[in-house]
């Protein structure tokens, strides 16, 4: 065998799955809009129609969604102009429509579906705390067998998911999402408090879960049997790789 030769095999379709991403509504953060993290969605949504899977995307309210401004490799704020994966969803004849007027998760059957994994952003922290409907939404998938993947802010949804024994979802779990570190940044970068309350301090609160994350920015995700989590946006791949895998177990 020749020295330093690597070989390496992958499936190019996998059995068929169908995924539903959840994304917040607009709303607004110090006078200024916010919705989702652009590639917290548009790379998992890639990777899964890559994988064979069909992904359909709805919201809490419906309608239409937004990207977070500054996620949005166009716009002239961005802080990501090589995010060349949400610049094609934006640009797909059909994927780049589906944010004009998603359906709300009223309208979900959760047993059409394998997975849902929600996206984070400025949104989530505002628009997901008080849902309950959203809550319930993400009790019921996991009850119900399915796989729960959560990305960044939209870990925040651990906080207040209750099972039907009235317990944490996120009891018992190790899980990650936009730690401290990077929340710091954040305001440092501003020079002010961005958000009323952060995860991970919100998080530790709870003696009954384990939250961790790596260093600021650092590519992180944990899978914790059917729970997956991501740290933030630079964890999207490793967070769709994780779901990809714990979907084909159940294919043998």
């Amino acid at each position: 065998m020749a020295a330093g030769v690597i070989r390496k095999n992958a499936p190019y379709k996998h059995p068929k799955k169908r995924i539903l991403c959840v994304v917040s509504n607009p709303a607004t953060l110090h006078g200024f809009p916010v919705g989702f993290f652009a590639e917290e969605l548009t790379r998992p949504f890639f990777d899964f129609v890559q994988a064979g899977y069909e992904v359909d995307i709805a919201s809490p309210q419906g309608g239409r969604v937004e990207f977070d401004g500054f996620s949005d490799p166009e716009n002239e704020a961005t802080q990501y102009p090589d995010d060349l994966v949400t610049i094609g969803f934006k640009h797909h004849p059909v994927f780049g429509k589906l944010l004009e007027n998603t359906p709300s998760i009223a309208d979900v059957e959760v047993s059409d579906y394998d997975a849902v994994c929600v996206a984070g952003g400025g949104g989530p922290l505002i628009t997901f705390k008080d849902d309950t409907e959203l809550h319930q939404l993400i009790a019921k998938f996991y009850e119900s067998g399915k796989v729960v993947g959560l990305v960044c802010h939209g870990t925040c949804l651990l906080l207040w998911t209750q099972l039907s024994d009235g317990s944490l979802l996120a009891d018992g779990k190790t899980w990650t999402g936009f730690p401290d570190s990077e929340e710091k940044m954040i305001e440092d970068a501003l020079g002010m408090k961005v958000n009323a309350y952060t995860i991970e301090t919100e998080a530790k609160k709870n003696p009954n879960t384990n939250f961790e994350s790596s260093g600021p920015l650092q590519p992180f995700a944990v899978r914790d049997g059917r729970l997956i989590t991501a740290q933030q946006q630079h964890s999207s791949y490793l967070f769709s790789q994780l779901v990809i895998e714990a979907l084909s177990e159940s294919d043998g």
